[in-house]
């Protein structure tokens, strides 16, 4: 590898740290989203999770740390991706149409005892926004996870983590630490 090939990862690096360290700011904000899940499921309420391609997969990952297990042995706890069920998802985008994707399925699952979290880099994709503003209308709680110039999503959201970026690797990177610190925040509430 050349050394410019190495100066550009090794920027890329220190870039990721620069984004890391002003999240670091923020963790009051994380143990409050913690605390309104922990409050959410004590109350018999669910968790319902929701994204676009990466986010897509970070919504599933959380669900699965939290139904299954994260690092400890509990019980399992109530969250539930809405990027996972194929016909749903193609229906309603071939039928109605994709912004409405997920807005259907938080229409039809979502109660105002749960939570709807949305994670976008963008925080302006349109069926993340119709899903948050379906929920609002239920009366849900509203969580959500974005890049810098996501405040369309944002305004939408009663607690929302910003990563101080806009590009997809370092806003995913920060929000994958960011939920797990919730996780496990989440998690010693059950094993204690």
């Amino acid at each position: 590898m050349a050394n410019s090939e190495f100066d550009i990862i090794k920027s890329q690096i220190a870039e990721h740290q620069r984004v890391v360290a002003a999240a670091a700011e923020r963790i009051e904000l994380l143990g409050q989203i913690a605390d309104r899940i922990i409050a959410c499921f004590e109350a018999g309420g669910k968790l319902y999770l929701l994204g676009n391609g990466g986010s897509a997969a970070d919504a599933q990952h959380i669900a699965a740390e939290l139904v299954g297990r994260f690092k400890h042995d509990r019980k399992a706890l109530p969250a539930i991706a809405l990027t996972t069920d194929t016909s749903i998802l193609t229906a309603v985008t071939n039928d109605i149409g994709g912004e409405h994707s997920f807005a259907r399925q938080v229409e039809a699952l979502v109660t105002d005892r749960d939570i709807v979290w949305a994670l976008s880099v963008s925080g302006r994709s349109p069926n993340v926004i119709r899903a948050m503003e379906a929920a609002k209308a239920i009366g849900a709680f509203r969580i959500g996870f974005t890049g810098r110039s996501g405040t369309q999503l944002m305004e939408l959201c009663d607690l929302c983590f910003q990563t101080d970026h806009d590009t997809s690797d370092r806003v995913q990177e920060t929000h994958q630490l960011a939920y797990h610190l919730i996780c496990d925040r989440i998690e010693r509430r059950y094993v204690e």
